[in-house]
């Protein structure tokens, strides 16, 4: 009868090494911390593994998401928290928090907001790309020049179809000022082969402020320019966004804001004041 195999001896102090190794940095930095605690309070072994565990876990998703965030390109402070819905009558906090639930991004589908200049589309589509990052989904901000620009740098050193790959990783682009200047052919063509790569398998967010009956400055061929725009409504949800300057609204409120701040403190400070002087007169 074979006698049983004696275990190894644990080397404690190899730990740090193994954890590096097994490239689990918050293991590394919360067990001697967390093991003084489970040894205090009789912790069971598996306890203290599960604990480890959930921080592990918890410190990755938290890497990930600021990883995704650079990577993202999203303009600063966009988010749904600093989005004033009052100065956006036209568009329900409701459906905006519901799109930034994402179920749309899970079936390809597209976002289009279609409004005058300065009526808050780039906010409502970065603040719903930052939502979607924090729930797991990888996103991308472009402007629409940028975007062109690099996939015509690709055509030319004869990378687009690499160029076109890398950004399918992306669950979400934000395509921002798709109208903002006219495009030649060479710029619409390859503006074309993004949106027809990403139909129905990736998404793709889009601020305009022309409707689509004036599309033709972005697609000089008219063929193109109905192909386009068929491939982007057909699964898409369109926000139309023509009220007044949201950038306006949003300035007058924080002046108003300011401005009561500034008479409340003024108030308080020539009461503190009186108070003072009443004080040095009682004294007197």
């Amino acid at each position: 009868m074979t006698a049983p195999i004696a275990p190894r001896p644990v080397d404690v102090h190899a730990l740090p090494a193994m954890l590096t190794a097994l490239r689990l940095p918050s293991f590394l930095r919360h067990w001697p911390a967390l093991a003084e605690r489970a040894n205090t309070e009789g912790w069971p072994a598996a306890r203290f593994l599960a604990a480890l565990a959930e921080i592990e876990i918890a410190e990755r998703d938290a890497r990930r998401i600021q990883r995704h965030l650079q990577q993202s390109r999203l303009p600063g402070g966009k988010t749904l928290a600093m989005l004033d819905f009052k100065a956006l009558p036209g568009v329900p906090r409701a459906h905006i928090e519901a799109l930034a639930a994402g179920d749309w991004v899970e079936t390809g589908a597209n976002l289009i907001a279609i409004g005058n200049s300065g009526t808050g589309k780039t906010h409502v589509l970065c603040a719903i790309g930052h939502a979607l990052i924090e729930a797991g989904k990888r996103v991308l901000y472009s402007t629409t020049t940028d975007m062109v620009q690099r996939l015509q740098a690709a055509r030319r050193d004869l990378t687009l179809e690499a160029a076109l790959t890398k950004l399918d990783k992306f669950d979400l682009i934000i395509l921002d000022d798709i109208t903002y200047a006219q495009k030649d052919q060479a710029e619409s063509s390859v503006l074309f082969e993004l949106i027809a790569r990403r139909y129905e398998t990736r998404s793709l967010a889009i601020a305009a402020n022309q409707p689509f009956s004036a599309w033709d400055r972005i697609f000089p061929d008219q063929a193109v320019t109905v192909a386009a725009i068929d491939r982007l409504v057909h699964h898409a949800t369109i926000l139309e966004m023509n009220g007044e300057s949201y950038r306006r609204l949003a300035a007058a409120s924080r002046r108003t804001t300011e401005v009561v701040a500034g008479a409340t403190t003024s108030s308080d400070s020539n009461e503190q004041t009186k108070t003072e002087s009443e004080k040095e007169e009682n004294a007197d």
